[in-house]
C-alpha cells in the first residue's frame, strides 16, 4: 500500500498504470488503504488540537479538551472514509456513461488513491497554523484533482477525451460531497457535540 502512496506522489502516471493493470482480486485488496491512511489526519488533528493548540494574534494557545476532541475526531475519520466511499460509488455509477467497465470497489479504490495528497496534507494538524494548513490543503486538493484527471483514463480504460469529461463529472460530485460534509459539520457542532475549549 505504501508503494502506491509514494508512487502517486513521485511518478503518478506510472503508478496509475500499475494500479490499472491489477486484476480485480488484487484491486479489491487495496480497500484498507483508505481505512489506514485516513487515520493520519485524524490522529494528527487530535494531537494538534488537544496538546499543541493554536493561537490567534500571538496570544495564549487555544486547545480542545480530550473528550471533546475524541468525539470530533471519530466523526472526522468516519466522514473522510464516507466521502471516499461516496465518490467511489459515483465513479462506478458513472463509468457506464463514459464507456468504462467498472464495479463498486474499483471506483472506491480510485477515489481512495486520488485522495492520497489530502490525507497526507492532513498531517499538518500536528501543528495547527491556519495559514499553513490552508496552503497545504489547497496544494493537496489541486494535486488530488490532477491525480483524478490523470488516473481516470488509465484505470478505467477510456480515451483522454472521455476521461476528461468523466473526471470533470467526478470533480463536480466531489464538490457536492464537500458541501454536504460542511453542512453536516455545522449541524453536528450545533446540535450534537460542539467543541469544548480550554
Amino acid at each position: 500500500m505504501l508503494i502506491h502512496m509514494f508512487g502517486l506522489l513521485i511518478q503518478p502516471r506510472k503508478q496509475w498504470q500499475l494500479i490499472g493493470s491489477l486484476p480485480e482480486k488484487n484491486l479489491r485488496r487495496q480497500i484498507p488503504y483508505v481505512i489506514v491512511l485516513a487515520l493520519l489526519p485524524a490522529l494528527a488533528w487530535y494531537f494538534g488540537t488537544t496538546r499543541v493548540g493554536w493561537s490567534i494574534d500571538g496570544g495564549d494557545p487555544v486547545r480542545i479538551t480530550s473528550n471533546s476532541a475524541l468525539s470530533l475526531v471519530a466523526v472526522f475519520y468516519c466522514t473522510m472514509v464516507f466521502a471516499v466511499v461516496a465518490v467511489g460509488y459515483f465513479i462506478h455509477w458513472m463509468a457506464k456513461t463514459y464507456g468504462a467497465k467498472s464495479y463498486p470497489m474499483k471506483g472506491m479504490v480510485i477515489a481512495g488513491f486520488t485522495a492520497t495528497p489530502i490525507f497526507i496534507a492532513g498531517a499538518a494538524g500536528f501543528y495547527p497554523v491556519l495559514w499553513l494548513d490552508i496552503l497545504l490543503a489547497t496544494i493537496a486538493a489541486a494535486y488530488a484533482v490532477y491525480l483524478l484527471y490523470l488516473g481516470i483514463p488509465i484505470v478505467m480504460g477510456v480515451s483522454e477525451e472521455r476521461g476528461f469529461l468523466f473526471s470533470s463529472a467526478i470533480v463536480t460530485v466531489s464538490l457536492v460531497v464537500a458541501v454536504m460534509v460542511m453542512v453536516g459539520t455545522v449541524l453536528f457542532w450545533s446540535f450534537v457535540a460542539a467543541p469544548v475549549f480550554h
